[in-house]
């Protein structure tokens, strides 16, 4: 049997740092390039073990990535750029994803094998999802606040939503619950637009059409609580 493979982790890359300053000299407060590039290799070791799950998967249940973007409505071109570890789908279609493979959203996420976990401000991991050039910002990024809990029955994140001209809608199952942390969301949800501001809150069925994006010209910071 193969080895299980071990999923990075923040201390991954406190472990670079600490090398590089053996190394160099430096340390993670005076050589902020070594951090970044540090951070960097973990971001991609996340997308990877993310990448190879989603084909393994896919691959294990028969499907073809033209099978899989017509069961999903994600066009096969983004579905090949996630099994690359390229990008990472928005959260309405890893939902739509993950029902299509017949896995809960959870082991798409993340693979939880803790019966708790705590997550230390500063241990959060953070995913993008940009448009088609990233240093435009268009999108959001979000942490995960309960990645390695087994058995997850919902999915909580602290998403940072920035400013974006789309206006999208999107359906898949489950419910979910918002509450403002920072800044301007502004919500659509069936036939009613709003804006909701910090200590604002909402809950939705996502089988109803929505859209949740940051108002205005500024980034919002969400919790955003997920059931599929």
């Amino acid at each position: 049997m193969d080895e299980e493979k071990k999923e990075p982790t923040y201390e991954d890359l406190t472990d670079m740092v600490d090398q590089y300053g053996h190394h160099k000299g430096d340390d993670l407060l005076t050589d902020p390039a070594a951090v970044a590039a540090a951070a960097e290799k973990v971001e991609r070791d996340l997308a990877a073990d993310h990448a190879a799950r989603l084909k393994a998967t896919r691959e294990e249940r028969g499907f073809t990535l033209d099978e899989l973007a017509d069961r999903t409505g994600i066009d096969r071109e983004t579905l090949a750029q996630v099994e690359a570890g390229e990008t990472f789908l928005p959260l309405g279609h890893l939902i739509k994803l993950s029902k299509v493979l017949s896995m809960r959203m959870a082991d798409v996420i993340s693979e939880g094998r803790e019966e708790f976990t705590i997550v230390r401000a500063d241990q959060r991991k953070s995913v993008a999802r940009f448009g088609q050039a990233k240093e435009t910002r268009h999108g959001y990024e979000y942490e995960s606040l309960a990645p390695n809990k087994k058995d997850r029955k919902m999915e909580p994140f602290i998403v940072t939503l920035y400013p974006s001209a789309a206006d999208e809608l999107s359906v898949h199952d489950g419910q979910e619950f918002i509450y403002v942390l920072e800044g301007e969301m502004e919500v659509v949800v069936g036939e009613t637009r709003d804006v909701i501001r910090p200590g604002d809150a909402i809950y939705y069925d996502s089988t109803t059409k929505h859209l949740v994006k940051a108002y205005g010209d500024k980034p919002a910071k969400i919790l955003a609580v997920l059931i599929s």
